[in-house]
């Protein structure tokens, strides 16, 4: 591969995948345009108003291309063509409600260029109250690792941190420079393409969620690493685009949990094992249908009070 110069944005496509992003997406836009040399907007036949606001800020912006779908064909799919779209050799896959800050994409670029075995980089996620979000850095939810945290036997990684490892890392104390990780969050990552072409694409099995750890999963199988930035940080309004929809949107994650299970740890792990991770992600689903569903006729109920 030939070197590029790190401060080159004329190297980086710029991946949105929206549904129903309302004003934030047309936010993102105006604090990611600059940092890349082609923006392309996938929209999943969104229903509100976030297209019209994007193109009445932006009415002739010439590296913005917006892409019109149909149908909600889901995230990894929506990624995929947003990629097929894209030109350049490094493409940065950002959700709409991320807000980047200056200089951080070249930032992503200096780590990414500085070992030619990084595949794929990211920064820290931030709630709004200045707060890590759990996505950032990741560890691989292996079913063992899944199972030590739903009947919290993580409380004993202090004495036991090979056999009881908590995966949320952002209980961590931050580190001071990048360092490598078995996942990021698809919110924000910055992909070499040549890597892509090596890998393959976004499975598009997956609906909503999970997805970006079973990429993740292929990269490090192909040997390629994956680093987190920690001076990298961008707010992230998360669950802005599917919080009209709980439900559904936890069916997706719950479906996407048992698929990437069964792809990469069916062999490895006892069948008794993952029956017991599986069984227990649907029980997990059915609390959180039973939550959302005491919640809105609470409400209801309220409504009907007042």
């Amino acid at each position: 591969m030939s070197r590029l110069y790190i401060s080159d944005i004329k190297s980086v496509s710029l991946v949105i995948v929206n549904y129903n992003a309302g004003s934030l997406l047309a936010d993102c836009l105006q604090a990611a345009l600059e940092q890349a040399q082609h923006v392309i907007v996938v929209d999943n036949a969104s229903s509100d108003s976030s297209l019209v606001e994007l193109e009445k800020r932006f009415p002739a912006e010439h590296r913005l291309q917006i892409i019109r779908l149909d149908k909600n064909v889901g995230f990894a799919a929506g990624c995929n063509i947003g990629l097929k779209a894209a030109t350049t050799p490094f493409i940065l896959f950002l959700n709409p409600d991320c807000m980047l800050t200056p200089g951080a994409v070249v930032r992503l670029m200096q780590v990414m260029e500085a070992d030619s075995r990084v595949g794929m980089v990211g920064g820290q996620l931030l709630n709004s109250d200045g707060s890590e979000q759990g996505g950032s850095r990741r560890a691989i939810p292996t079913p063992w690792r899944s199972l030590v945290r739903a009947i919290g036997l993580h409380r004993l990684a202090k004495y036991w941190p090979r056999l009881f490892f908590d995966f949320h890392l952002h209980h961590q104390p931050l580190p001071e420079k990048p360092i490598e990780v078995e996942a990021i969050s698809g919110a924000l990552m910055l992909v070499r393409r040549e890597v892509i072409e090596e890998v393959g694409a976004w499975d598009e099995g997956y609906f909503l969620h999970c997805e970006d750890l079973d990429w993740c999963m292929r990269f490090r199988q192909k040997g390629w690493k994956i680093l987190f930035v920690p001076e990298v940080q961008v707010l992230h309004y998360k669950g802005v685009c599917s919080q009209a929809r709980p439900i559904f949107v936890a069916w997706h994650k719950h479906r996407g949990m048992v698929r990437f299970y069964q792809k990469f740890f069916r062999d490895q792990y006892p069948g008794i094992l993952m029956w017991l991770v599986t069984v227990g992600v649907w029980v997990r689903f059915g609390a959180v249908v039973a939550f959302h569903t005491i919640s809105h006729l609470g409400s209801l109920s309220g409504l009907r009070r007042g």
